[in-house]
């Protein structure tokens, strides 16, 4: 026996030795990313927003006429002062006619405008379209008839773990820099950077100043745009995360047809597959998106799914969780059909389901609140599934929501999403209840409200 061990041994050695060399050619030893880079980089550009910030000076929220009234400053007069941000940033040319992908965390707010291309050049830029949820903006230059150099979008469901990626882009706003590394994972969905948590993972070296540049493959393609790092010190460490390119060309289609987007709806609220639901399933393990919730209107219930159905691919692609559930659903088109695979107790089955736009069932009556009150300044709506879609909301909620929050003391206590469900003890079930409300105009309030699935109150006067 310790004869054949030795043999083993001895045969092994050589072999595993023999996958190392020397390099053999001058092609070996000059082998680089280089010429990869000089016809992909002038492809990315730099993008600078610069923001103008309307400051009261004294009070606070008491510059506001509403709460003079109620502390009696009437009659005082404080003049805003101007502050005036900036944001640096990456772009990239996707069009040679001078269309540009972004982040649009880097041009939110922005008063001004400006790209700057790799020869140096800078052009004035307007927004085409903003897309908070994705977190994409599309911009246009005006280059007259010269053609820029561009990158074409791949299919970003093609990559697979393990793939080299080159990240470019303008970190700490150094210059035009090129990180290289690999594709460190896929379909990240806890990242919180947009409402479609769906991310392209990599080890590329991506900093501040890197949003909204290139993630590139080997074959010069675009595959993601860069938009965040995981870091404690602001540098990064390793973990960079990128939009793909499949969610980019759907924000770009929109654009270039100059629409606003318009997803398709599910009318279902959905939750991951947790180990104890696979147990009670009959599953061999954590899979799919359960369905906890099916409106009326829902293309899936119109196809023959109920609460309780658990879709497991979507045109013979598997889903992990509910997450990639919604990320394959938003990079698709409304009136596409796909073909849904779905559990039901012990069976398998399949339906055919054509997508839709959520439908806005009730008159939306957009209103700006304004006068004598601490609910100035929202922008209200009434609720339908296409509202809800809008601000990120189930399916089903009814009454009266935030669709914004403009200048005003609502400032100092709603956010948008928040659901307006009373005001001093009465029930708000539409636009034109608040409002009728609102005309008395007391001097004490009591305002119910819904934020995140959960009921608060503010009290007043």
């Amino acid at each position: 026996m310790r004869i054949l061990v030795f043999i083993l041994v001895l045969f092994t050695v050589p072999a595993l030795a023999e996958n190392r060399y020397v390099p053999q050619s001058k092609q070996e030893i000059t082998m680089s990313f280089a010429p990869l880079v000089k016809r992909t980089a002038p492809a990315v550009v730099n993008v600078y927003a610069k923001t103008i910030v309307q400051q009261p000076q004294g009070n606070g929220p008491f510059d506001d006429p509403f709460f003079k009234k109620f502390f009696g400053l009437e009659g005082q007069v404080n003049r805003p002062r101007e502050r005036v941000g900036s944001s640096l940033g990456s772009g990239v040319i996707v069009d040679a006619s001078g269309i540009i992908v972004t982040n649009n965390h880097v041009i939110k707010n922005g008063t001004d405008i400006r790209v700057a291309l790799a020869d140096k050049r800078e052009f004035a830029a307007k927004i085409l379209l903003a897309d908070e949820r994705t977190d994409l903006a599309i911009l246009k230059i005006d280059v007259r008839d010269e053609e820029l150099p561009t990158l074409n979008l791949a299919n970003s469901d093609d990559l697979e773990i393990g793939d080299l990626v080159l990240a470019i882009g303008n970190p700490f706003g150094v210059g035009q820099t090129v990180t290289s590394g690999i594709i460190s994972a896929l379909a990240r969905t806890s990242v919180g950077i947009s409402d479609y948590q769906f991310f392209i993972q990599t080890d590329a070296a991506i900093n501040p100043g890197n949003s909204g540049g290139a993630l590139v493959n080997m074959r010069g393609d675009l595959i993601g745009i860069n938009s965040a790092i995981y870091s404690k010190s602001g540098g990064s460490v390793g973990i960079g995360f990128s939009i793909p390119a499949n969610m980019v060309a759907t924000v770009l289609q929109a654009a270039e047809a100059g629409t606003q987007i318009v997803r398709p709806w599910l009318g279902a609220d959905f939750q991951d597959v947790t180990p104890d639901i696979a147990d009670s399933l009959g599953f061999a393990r954590p899979e799919g998106a359960l369905i906890v919730e099916l409106y009326p209107q829902s293309p899936l219930a119109q196809s023959g799914l109920r609460r309780g159905d658990v879709i497991v691919a979507i045109d013979g692609k598997t889903l992990e969780n509910a997450r990639e559930l919604g990320y394959l659903i938003a990079t698709t088109h409304v009136g596409d059909s796909k073909l849904i695979e779905y559990r039901r107790g012990a069976s398998s089955r399949q339906a055919t389901v054509r997508l839709i736009a959520a439908p806005e069932t009730v008159k939306r009556q957009e209103t700006l609140i304004s006068g004598q009150t601490p609910l100035a300044g929202l922008l209200v709506a009434n609720l339908s599934p296409a509202v809800a879609d809008e601000v990120d909301l189930p399916a089903g909620s009814v009454g009266v929501v935030a669709l914004d929050v403009k200048q005003g003391p609502a400032q100092q206590f709603f956010r948008k999403g928040d659901i307006v469900l009373d005001v001093n003890g009465e029930a708000v079930d539409s636009v034109d209840t608040l409002r009728r409300i609102l005309q008395a105009a007391p001097r004490r309030w009591v305002i119910g409200f819904q934020r995140g699935g959960r009921k608060a109150y503010l009290r007043l006067g």
